[in-house]
């Protein structure tokens, strides 16, 4: 993926790992619109950023459908998506009450996921450079276990991701996972755990390795290769463990 000179729409983006991405990619000279629910909140970076934003609710197709019409007729150029909306809860599964949390997490994490990339794919198809990227987690790999529905949404992100760059080989898509370890984010209340991975710390990595690594199929920082490599480094055990000291 060329890191300038994009036209970029990432779902989500109003907080946290999204919009530092997106004024990273902005920076660097791509023309960047974020998404999200709250109209409030993306007027209100568009006047302190100038990011312009657009509302959508990922869990419901026919925002979906609305939002591929607002874009692609108000950006043309658009060549770029990034599928990163998404929320984290803790579920306790002795109680059936999580099922409500679960079902929510799905449609936002992994149906809004494939909805958008579906909805987006034809246009991005006719587009020079285009390139689609999913965003995992280093969790996908090795479960939290109070987060549950959240790892498996990660876990089958990861898996779709897959099926569609080999389906998309024929084609000038380029299909990127983007898998980040914990990061300082509101995401689970993250905001100032000393575990977690500094927010500009991961911006900052991140992009470095989009810039250097043009082809590559996942986007790894340092960080996140102790879950991400841990079944095939035979580590599993011991991280799941360490991870969850509690269980």
């Amino acid at each position: 993926m060329k890191t300038t000179g994009n036209t970029i729409f990432m779902t989500g983006g109003t907080s946290g790992i999204g919009l530092g991405l997106a004024r990273k990619l902005r920076d660097l000279g791509n023309t960047v619109i974020i998404s999200g629910r709250r109209k409030d909140l993306l007027d209100r970076i568009a006047a302190e950023d100038g990011i312009e934003g657009i509302a959508l609710d990922v869990a419901d197709p026919e925002s979906i459908t609305a939002a591929v019409e607002t874009v692609t007729t108000t950006y043309p150029d658009l060549n770029v998506v990034v599928t990163m909306a998404g929320v984290m809860r803790a579920e306790d599964l002795h109680d059936p009450a999580h099922l409500a949390t679960s079902e929510e997490i799905i449609a936002i994490n992994l149906l809004g996921t494939i909805r958008t990339i579906t909805a987006f794919t034809p246009y991005l198809l006719k587009q020079p450079d285009p390139a689609i990227l999913t965003v995992s987690s280093g969790l996908a790999f090795v479960p939290l276990v109070i987060t549950p529905t959240y790892n498996a949404t990660k876990a089958a992100i990861h898996s779709y991701t897959q099926s569609l760059r080999r389906q998309l080989a024929d084609t000038p898509l380029q299909v990127i996972e983007v898998i980040p370890p914990a990061v300082q984010t509101a995401l689970l209340n993250q905001e100032n755990d000393e575990r977690a991975m500094p927010l500009d710390d991961y911006l900052t990595e991140t992009v470095e390795l989009l810039q250097q690594q043009p082809d590559a199929e996942e986007i790894l920082v340092d960080r996140v290769r102790f879950l991400r490599d841990a079944e095939r480094e035979n580590r599993y055990d011991a991280v799941i463990a360490a991870l969850n000291p509690s269980y």
